[in-house]
């Protein structure tokens, strides 16, 4: 994984509540969840922001990828 915004991103008002879990889930609970929650938070970006999927994984250090 690269630079990732989700550290910020889970303290933003601006990101729905349902993303802001997924993304504290990620960072706060055990590592080998990480990228489950993460996955999520794209997934939820994509549907509930006017982000496309390809800029919701860049924003969380995801490899290309579908949010399907």
């Amino acid at each position: 994984m690269g630079f990732t915004m989700a550290p910020l991103l889970m303290h933003s008002d601006s990101v729905p509540p349902a993303a802001r879990e997924a993304l504290k889930q990620a960072y706060l609970g055990p590592q080998e969840h990480r990228d489950a929650h993460l996955e999520s938070a794209a997934r939820l970006l994509c549907r509930e922001t006017e982000l496309d999927c390809g800029e919701a994984r860049e924003l969380l250090g995801l490899p290309d990828g579908s949010c399907g």
